[in-house]
């Protein structure tokens, strides 16, 4: 991938339903080159979906969050095993860096996203974690 496939790739999670000829106009490209990068990015993998975040999808889970992890020693493949189980998480992604995960959570009062913090906290091998609410989205992908 070079610098005008992550363009593209910007300018498509700018906006997803953006023409052909607009995403052309964008990166100074052909429509022509604009449709091979994107086919070309669809084949290899680098563009895996195109998804839509509609007002319902927000409105369903009021309260949103990003929890990191720390686990301690081997017990990531446990801890992903028992946060599938929880219906509030949207997502658990692994990571690199300070944190093992980051778990994605939607609740609909403040009350049930503590509830479902003390109960990650309290998995055997959660050894640290911090929060954040997400308290507004402008954009999504």
């Amino acid at each position: 991938m070079d610098v005008t496939d992550e363009r593209l790739i910007a300018a498509l999670r700018h906006d997803a339903r953006a023409s052909l000829s607009d995403l052309a106009l964008t990166l100074g490209l052909s429509r022509t080159t604009v449709r091979a990068r994107l086919a070309r990015l669809q084949q290899a993998g680098d563009i895996v979906g195109f998804s839509v975040v509609t007002r319902g999808d927000v409105a369903r889970d009021p309260v949103r969050g990003m929890m990191m992890i720390e686990i301690e020693g081997r017990g990531a493949t446990r801890i992903k095993r028992q946060l599938a189980t929880m219906a509030q998480l949207r997502a658990v992604h692994s990571t690199n860096g300070r944190w093992d995960l980051i778990v994605e959570i939607g609740t609909t009062t403040l009350e049930e996203f503590d509830r479902v913090l003390d109960r990650i906290r309290q998995l055997d091998g959660v050894v640290a974690s911090e929060t954040s609410l997400l308290l507004s989205t402008q954009k999504s992908g």
